[in-house]
């Protein structure tokens, strides 16, 4: 039976409206399918380490350039690059002839200024032995002079026993005289009484006489003795210009000794040895160059000192702040592959160092878009003696140092860190003005999505240390949590109380952990 027209109108929109239906409760299953996430169950690691991973190359503690000292010719090279070396050892030889040469003839002026200090020392000797005579010719004159003055005196005594003598006789003589005039005495006794007196008379003019002799000797002894002390100043003058020729020829070998020693150290410089145990790290000069000495010394060879071996790495500026003197660090040599090699910090430069530069220390043009590193130098511990003699300078190197350890630390892979913008609310008025005057960008809220009964809930947590794949929690988390990891445009997502499901892990997955 054929369908009326109004008929076939409810048929049709009854369809329609059961498509619609249809539609509708697919859209609406979409939108509320539950999303899935990946967990993680928080359990304590046994240690976490924050790291700082550089790469560099392998230096010795120093590298000592050689380098001619004298002028002369290569005659000939011992040794070859990448030889070992012992301090002493025998490297190059230039031509010694000329230097030799020079050494002999110095050697000859040092044997003749030696015959000078000889043959003045004898003068020294002989004004000596002047000196000597003179102070005995001096010693001489004065007993003379003590002895002439012993006569004066001696002549003055007599003298003086004369004039009382000549007293006494002319007290007689006088005494006689009136005895005669009185006619007690006769003229004979007179005459006998007046000899007396005209000897006394004549002894005292001898002793007078004597005692101006006397005074003439001392004068004489005196002057004799001023002409011998006159004698002995020369002598001593004498002594003390052959102690200064002495001294003056002493000085002059004593400097004809230093140049023979310069001399000799000039030719010994021929022979150029090695200053250092170490590795030859490059020889620059070839046998038959002539090698100059000065300001374009001629370069001989590189000596490499391998007794402490480093490995100088260059630090992100981001990271210096981590490094210090003393963390230990594991290295990988390029030549060695996987094998580690373990070390210590023992020096942190404070000095930045531009990328574009190839030295460190300032620089007066700055380009500060320019990342800055820091050189960092790692000392190589418990070296075998295998890996000690294969290391050369520059081989490529890559440093992990070690910044920090936290032992039975509460740690989640480093994508379930997420950051968040504060929730922020229209301020009240007073607010307003003081959130203008502090000027201050709200700081972000870190934390993370905890799974708790199938619902997503945001916790705000402390950090500590970043490991390589781990960072540690300080507060925020305990464990047994289970934390929401995975991508951050997928934990963007999510919404406190959102309904999640755990991912359903497929055959030959891997657990998180």
């Amino acid at each position: 039976m054929a369908l009326s027209r109004k008929s076939k109108i409810l048929v049709f929109g009854g369809i329609g409206v059961l498509l619609l239906a249809i539609i509708l409760i697919t859209v609406f299953a979409t939108r509320k399918d539950t999303p899935e996430v990946t967990t993680v169950k928080i359990e304590k690691k046994r240690e976490l380490r924050s790291t700082v991973t550089s790469s560099g190359e392998v230096r010795p503690i120093q590298f000592m350039n050689l380098t001619s000292e004298v002028q002369g010719r290569i005659e000939e090279i011992y040794v070859k690059e990448g030889d070992q070396v012992i301090k002493g050892q025998p490297l190059v030889r230039l031509d010694p002839n000329q230097l030799q040469s020079n050494t002999d003839a110095q050697l000859a002026a040092f044997q003749s200024a030696q015959q000078d200090v000889q043959s003045t020392q004898t003068q020294v000797t002989a004004a000596q032995n002047g000196y000597t005579q003179a102070q005995q010719g001096l010693n001489a004159s004065d007993a003379a002079v003590s002895s002439a003055r012993q006569n004066v005196v001696t002549a003055q005594t007599d003298v003086d026993r004369a004039q009382v003598e000549l007293n006494t006789a002319q007290r007689e003589v006088n005494r006689n005289a009136q005895l005669l005039e009185s006619g007690v005495i006769s003229k004979q006794e007179y005459d006998t009484v007046k000899d007396r007196l005209d000897t006394a008379r004549v002894g005292l003019n001898t002793a007078k006489a004597r005692l101006e002799s006397a005074k003439l000797a001392v004068n004489e002894s005196i002057a004799r003795r001023n002409q011998q002390a006159v004698a002995v100043k020369d002598a001593r003058r004498a002594v003390e210009t052959a102690n200064i020729n002495v001294n003056s020829s002493r000085s002059r070998a004593e400097q004809q000794s230093a140049v023979l020693r310069g001399q000799r150290n000039q030719r010994d410089k021929t022979m150029q040895v090695a200053p250092i145990n170490g590795v030859i790290a490059e020889i620059p000069s070839k046998v038959g160059t002539f090698a100059v000495a000065g300001l374009s010394t001629t370069a001989l060879m590189t000596i490499a000192d391998m007794s402490q071996v480093n490995v100088e790495v260059k630090v992100d500026e981001t990271s210096i702040d981590k490094v210090e003197v003393g963390q230990k660090a594991k290295i990988k040599v390029d030549a060695f592959g996987d094998k580690e090699l373990a070390g210590e910090v023992s020096q942190k430069t404070p000095l930045a160092v531009g990328k574009s530069q190839t030295s460190g220390g300032l620089s007066t043009n700055i380009n500060v878009q320019e990342a800055k590193e820091f050189r960092v130098v790692i000392k190589l511990t418990g070296l075998t003696e295998e890996i000690r003699m294969g290391l050369r300078p520059g081989m490529s190197a890559t440093a992990e140092i070690t910044t920090k350890t936290v032992p039975e630390a509460i740690a989640i892979p480093l994508q379930a860190v997420i950051e968040k913008k504060p929730e922020s609310g229209s301020p009240s008025p007073e607010n307003k003005v003081n959130a203008d005057q502090a000027m201050d960008k709200p700081k972000p809220i870190i934390g993370v999505y905890v799974l708790n009964d199938n619902k997503v809930e945001f916790r705000e947590v402390t950090t500590g240390i970043i490991g390589e794949s781990d960072r540690e929690i300080l507060t925020g988390l305990e464990v047994g949590d289970e934390v929401i990891t995975g991508p951050s445009r997928v934990l963007n997502t999510l919404k406190e109380g959102t309904v999640v499901r755990k991912q359903t892990k497929k055959e030959g997955d891997s657990a998180a952990k």
